[in-house]
């Protein structure tokens, strides 16, 4: 019988490519996945990876192993769920992977109304970038985790997760702008082309989409200072440090000072968890009160820009 934990070391080896980010992904050492996989190859029989170079590759059974992978992984997550769903009353843990604006504008609410409405349901929340919520969601670390994908940084299709899109909301360029470049985003974008940017850290989506934005216009931005916080990169913007690329729900605690010029650009945020694990009703239960506040959130004080809608995929 094959061990479906190793199954999913091997699952893991497929789509992150070497047996060191599988282990950093799971939070074990590479010694111990390499043992679980050679275990694997002896449940199974056959060969189910080969050496290329200081690496492995998957062979053709492997592949094959790792495909199905996805299906029986998701079976085990409707069994859960389908078992939570016969207990009178909602306990365990849920939790919860979210980015610091969400966490600071959305959850409040989402965690006061599961907390009321579900009292023996344990809430963990952890500030987790959107890029790395997929692998938490992948090692079991998270149950629900707000991901993002923008118009320059669409989201990879990933099988072992299942989205839901959560709201849509614009970008703006943030920064001591003239009124006649902020009246116009791409123009806005190209006049900064000599400014100092604050951009998030590398590796981040956040990074990557400034860095897009302004390859689009024609230019690689001259960064200043990285920052993740929004509140903090719209302090440096508001101490002249520089302009910054930032979404409408960062707009809360805006400081005065600081002028925006809107983008042609969309941040949609979703949220995701593990396939099959949408009937979960801890799951469905955490889902549904962040759709709510969501929905709820007045957005920006008086006087900043306040757009947000709710995104469905075309």
């Amino acid at each position: 019988m094959l061990d479906v934990r190793k199954m999913a070391l091997l699952r893991d080896l497929a789509r992150l490519g070497t047996i060191a980010a599988v282990a950093q992904a799971q939070f074990c050492t590479a010694s111990a996945v390499s043992q679980q996989l050679t275990a694997l190859e002896r449940e199974a029989g056959v060969p189910l990876l080969r050496r290329r170079g200081r690496g492995v590759v998957l062979t053709a059974a492997g592949a094959e192993l790792a495909e199905r992978t996805e299906g029986v992984l998701a079976l085990l997550e409707e069994a859960s769920a389908a078992l939570a769903s016969t207990a009178s009353e909602l306990s365990g843990e849920l939790r919860i992977g979210a980015f610091p604006t969400a966490v600071r504008t959305l959850l409040p609410a989402a965690l006061v109304a599961l907390g009321a409405a579900h009292p023996r349901l344990e809430l963990h929340v952890t500030e987790v970038d959107p890029a790395h919520a997929p692998a938490a969601l992948h090692a079991g670390v998270l149950d629900i985790a707000l991901v993002h994908e923008y118009d320059y940084v669409p989201a990879e299709p990933d099988p072992a997760l299942h989205r839901q899109p959560l709201l849509a909301e614009p970008m703006y360029l943030a920064g001591a702008l003239p009124s006649a470049e902020a009246s116009d985003g791409t123009d806005a974008v190209r006049a900064s082309r000599d400014r100092p940017w604050i951009v998030a850290s590398p590796g981040t989506l956040c990074h990557l989409m400034a860095v897009r934005l302004c390859q689009a216009a024609g230019f690689a931005p001259r960064i200043r200072h990285y920052a993740d916080d929004f509140a903090a990169v719209l302090t440096l913007v508001a101490a002249g440090q520089g302009v910054a690329v930032v979404p409408a729900l960062a707009l809360a605690d805006c400081p005065d000072g600081v002028a925006l010029a809107p983008l042609a650009v969309i941040r949609r945020t979703l949220i995701a968890c593990r396939r099959g694990a949408t009937g979960h009703p801890a799951v469905a239960a955490g889902a549904s009160a962040i759709q709510t506040a969501a929905a709820r959130y007045p957005g920006p004080r008086a006087g900043r820009p306040a757009s947000f809608s709710f995104w469905s995929p075309p």
